[in-house]
């Protein structure tokens, strides 16, 4: 994607590059170490086969908007934030105990083979994602460094980097701790915001903005738009979660009810449910045996109390609050029209 005109796929293969070469190298030298490390290096690789790159995509424009040019050390900069985008996604399987990701078994899920045979071989498989993650972590930090733009550039995005960690971790525990209390749409949409939103849009751009010297005023824009962008990323998330084709989400669909998680889409129903209603909740959140029949029921008082219409409703008005954000922005047009179509694939989609 080398002109102005933003071309999605084009980038896409460009940061898949990036993150396919460089996690393989990072994986062949881990599992050089001893044979028994092999399943591990194998999980490194797969953390990063798939995505959308939307955080890559979002870093760089941050950059982009600035009036910097394409640049090819910019992009190896920008798939840094795929790689933390990965480390969260295997803690938050494990948190979660997910099975699904992306269609195929989850990295805990996985690694529980290679101790199989073994006591305590479920553990065992938890624990080695939990160093997974960890690892993917530490090799985002890295690939940040050594992104090969200048020491100065990136000087100015590191101090964002710490700041990104404390509040994707915060919104992990907030998650933990918030799971299985009693049902709050304020303190959902909180959770969301720090768990997703914040490290999915407003970060990457604030630090795509930093690495190009962006003045304050603009990276108070980056933050009016890439908040409620973010949020509704999340919001779209959640509905995919319970009404979406597995096929297409590659996820569960009765992870949330069963792991009774503080979604927006469940403290709403919440909310609008009466009593019998909020009974016949009671009795299906929070079972890992509900079956299809149990996450049908709760469809159906969601659907008859119009929860999802509700959550429709926050991620248009959150669409509509980001894009008024952008038109806002003192930005090249191509910056504009490639952030637009970004708010679009960010928000409206089946996967």
């Amino acid at each position: 994607m080398r002109s102005e005109h933003w071309e999605p796929a084009a980038f896409k293969a460009r940061v898949d590059e990036v993150l396919h070469r460089f996690v393989a190298q990072e994986a062949d030298e881990f599992a050089a170490i001893d044979p028994l490390l092999g399943p591990v290096a194998e999980q490194l690789e797969a953390a990063v086969a798939d995505g959308k790159r939307l955080r890559a995509a979002f870093c760089y424009w941050g950059w982009r908007a600035v009036g910097q040019p394409d640049s090819d050390a910019l992009v190896r900069a920008a798939a840094s934030m795929e790689l933390v985008h990965t480390a969260a996604v295997v803690h938050d399987d494990l948190i979660d105990d997910s099975p699904l990701r992306h269609g195929r078994p989850t990295a805990h899920v996985t690694l529980r083979g290679a101790a199989a045979g073994r006591p305590g071989a479920d553990a065992a498989g938890r624990s080695l994602a939990m160093l997974v993650g960890d690892l993917l972590m530490a090799l985002a930090g890295q690939l940040f460094a050594t992104s090969g733009l200048p020491a100065a550039y990136l000087a100015r995005a590191r101090p964002l980097w710490s700041v990104m960690a404390r509040e994707l971790i915060a919104g992990e525990c907030l998650e933990i701790l918030r799971t299985g209390a009693d049902p709050d749409t304020t303190a959902s949409l909180k959770v969301t915001r720090y768990k997703t939103a914040k490290y999915t849009v407003e970060q990457p751009l604030l630090i795509g903005g930093a690495l190009a010297g962006a003045g304050a005023r603009l990276r108070e824009g980056y933050s009016a738009y890439g908040l409620p962008l973010g949020e509704a990323f999340q919001l779209r998330d959640d509905l995919l979660g319970l009404f979406g084709d597995p096929e297409h989400t590659g996820k569960a669909n009765a992870d949330d009810v069963r792991g009774q998680r503080p979604t927006a889409l469940l403290a709403e129903t919440w909310r609008l449910a009466g009593d019998d209603e909020r009974k016949l909740l009671s009795a299906l959140m929070g079972r890992s045996d509900l079956d299809g029949a149990g996450l049908d029921a709760v469809r159906e008082v969601m659907r008859r109390l119009r929860a999802p219409d509700r959550v429709e409703s926050m991620i248009r008005s959150r669409i509509e609050e980001a894009l008024d954000a952008l038109r806002g922005l003192d930005v090249p047009a191509h910056a504009e029209a490639a952030l637009t179509a970004l708010t679009r694939s960010a928000a409206v989609r089946l996967s």
